[in-house]
């Protein structure tokens, strides 16, 4: 496995990092909005965590709300087959206001932290994100929710703090207050302002590590399915509406196709060239991938690394397409 320097950190991380958001099993937020990920079992997840370390997969990231701290029990089970000293562990928090009527209360950001740490097992957090960048009115909340992080990493509680958003404009705009030593946007081939944002710019002036979430839309960029799809309820994916268009699933299908005579002798021709064109402009950047099985563990193990101009030919491929 590939690894990188996530930025100033120092820290070595595998390219290809473990997203654990579909460890939540079906879910809702109190909204009754789907959160959660259906067709999950723990023992193939607990499978999937033992191969990845053994593949050499060793930034795990998981987050307070993923199945209200399903996915971080689930990690904690690992310690007696996988040191723990061997994998760089990111949680996050933000998502559940609790009691306290907004996002980022610190009573309510010290009550998550040491729940992680008792769900997972560990005294220490490598890495702790401010989960999105809703900060309140004027950001009202912000000074308040990065001072207690920053308490949190001098007491030894979490050595290293990030920010995350769906939106990579919202990250840009707070990113020199929060000051992260990671950022965690959300990108893909489908979907991408990391550059058009001006993140990518301020990344690179600031020498700072980044985590790619969601780098296949959920499965949807494999261009797998054949007719509309149907989730159970609780799954995220009933939010998004390509799953149900035939069209865009027709075109993603054709795209697929184009992926698999170009790349027809990589291991990973389809796979691999959706993450690989997320990271070749990203020095310090690699993706989160949800790996439910041991399988898809060996299949993001195979990943290959992309040249500039294959990368560039795989984003033009999906330039039309906005998912």
């Amino acid at each position: 496995m590939r690894t990188l320097r996530l930025g100033k950190t120092g820290v070595e991380v595998s390219a290809i990092s473990y997203g654990t958001w579909p460890f939540s099993g079906p879910n809702t937020n109190p909204a009754g909005v789907p959160v959660g990920w259906t067709g999950h079992d723990d023992q193939l997840g607990l499978a999937a965590l033992r191969a990845a370390h053994a593949a050499g997969i060793n930034h795990w990231d998981t987050a307070d709300v993923y199945g209200d701290g399903r996915s971080e029990q689930l990690i904690g089970r690992v310690w007696g087959d996988v040191p723990r000293d061997e994998v760089f562990l990111a949680s996050k928090v933000g998502w559940d206001p609790g009691e306290f009527g907004h996002y980022y209360h610190p009573q309510l950001i010290r009550q998550r932290v040491e729940r992680s740490l008792k769900n997972l097992g560990v005294e220490r957090l490598d890495l702790y994100y401010l989960h999105h960048c809703d900060f309140g009115p004027n950001d009202a909340y912000l000074d308040d929710a990065i001072g207690l992080l920053r308490q949190l990493r001098d007491e030894g509680k979490v050595r290293f703090i990030g920010l995350s958003d769906w939106d990579a404009s919202k990250i840009v705009r707070v990113a020199d207050r929060v000051d992260p030593d990671v950022i965690q946007p959300y990108r893909n081939v489908g979907a991408d302002d990391y550059v058009s944002s001006g993140l990518k710019e301020w990344v690179d002036a600031h020498d700072v590590g980044v985590a790619f979430f969601s780098p296949i839309r959920h499965g949807l960029l494999l261009g797998k399915y054949e007719a509309p799809a149907q989730f159970g309820e609780g799954d995220f994916r009933l939010n998004v509406d390509a799953f149900r268009d035939a069209d865009t699933l027709a075109r993603l299908r054709e795209k697929r196709a184009a992926l698999e005579e170009k790349f027809a002798g990589r291991a990973q021709p389809v796979l691999g060239p959706l993450l690989g064109a997320l990271l070749s402009d990203a020095p310090t950047g690699c993706v989160l991938l949800g790996l439910r099985n041991p399988d898809q563990v060996a299949a993001a193990a195979a990943v290959e690394p992309l040249s500039y101009d294959e990368a560039s030919w795989v984003r033009d491929l999906y330039a039309d397409l906005s998912v």
